[in-house]
C-alpha cells in the first residue's frame, strides 16, 4: 500500500472534485462521530455493568446498527485520497498514458461493481423497510442502517465517475500529474512529506 496525493487547478473538473470532496469530508466526519459514540456507549456499558450491575439494554443491537455508519460513510472519502489498500507492484512501474489507461480500466470495473451493489443493497433496505424488520433484543428498526449502504455507495459511484473523467482527461492530454485523481507516492516521497510535516510543526512550536 502506498500513500497518495490529489492535485488541484482551476479547471471545471478540479472545482467539481473540491466541491464533492466537501460532501465526502462531512460523511467521513459523521463516520468518525459514529465511532466516538460507539466507544462512549461501550464505556458506559462496561461501567454500568461493573458499578451498578446494569448494562445498557440492547447494547449489541446498537453496535450492530452503528457498524454500517462506521464501515460505509467514509468509503468515498478514502477513495478520493487513495487510502484503500491496493497492490501496485506492477502498476507502480507504469508511466504516462499506459498508467492512466490501466487506472481507467480498474476504476471503470469498480464503478460497475459499485452500481450492482447499489441495486442489491437498496433492495435489501426496501425489503427491511417494507416488512418492518427490527433487531432481536430491543426491536430497533434496521432500515436506517441498511439505507446508509446504498447512499454511501452512490456517493462512491459519483466519486468514481469523477476519477474516470480525470483519467480520460489525462489520457487525452498525456499529462504526467493530472488533477482530481489520487497520485501514488513512492516510499521516498512519503518519507520526505512526513519529515517536512514534523519539521514545520517543530518550527511552529519554537516560534510559539
Amino acid at each position: 500500500m502506498s500513500a497518495a496525493t490529489v492535485l488541484e487547478d482551476t479547471s471545471a473538473l478540479s472545482r467539481t472534485d473540491l466541491w464533492f470532496f466537501r460532501v465526502e469530508s462531512v460523511l467521513n466526519l459523521a463516520s468518525g462521530i459514529a465511532i466516538f459514540l460507539l466507544v462512549l456507549l461501550a464505556t458506559i456499558n462496561i461501567l454500568g455493568r461493573w458499578l451498578f450491575s446494569s448494562p445498557i439494554s440492547g447494547y449489541v443491537d446498537w453496535v450492530e446498527q452503528g457498524m454500517a455508519f462506521i464501515a460505509f460513510l467514509g468509503i468515498a472519502y478514502t477513495q478520493r485520497v487513495g487510502g484503500h489498500i491496493r497492490m501496485d507492484i506492477v502498476v507502480g512501474q507504469l508511466r504516462g498514458r499506459f498508467l492512466w489507461v490501466t487506472e481507467l480500466i480498474s476504476t471503470s470495473l469498480m464503478l460497475i461493481i459499485t452500481v450492482i451493489l447499489i441495486c442489491g443493497s437498496y433492495l435489501h433496505f426496501w425489503r427491511a423497510y417494507s416488512i418492518g424488520d427490527s433487531s432481536l433484543d430491543i426491536n430497533l428498526p434496521t432500515w436506517p442502517a441498511k439505507l446508509v449502504v446504498p447512499v454511501a455507495l452512490t456517493i462512491l459511484a459519483f466519486r468514481l465517475i469523477l476519477q474516470i473523467w480525470g483519467y480520460c482527461r489525462a489520457i487525452r492530454d498525456g499529462a504526467e500529474r493530472p488533477v482530481a485523481v489520487p497520485l501514488i507516492q513512492s516510499a521516498q516521497e512519503v518519507a520526505a512529506g512526513e519529515a517536512e510535516t514534523v519539521s514545520s510543526q517543530r518550527d511552529r512550536g519554537a516560534n510559539e
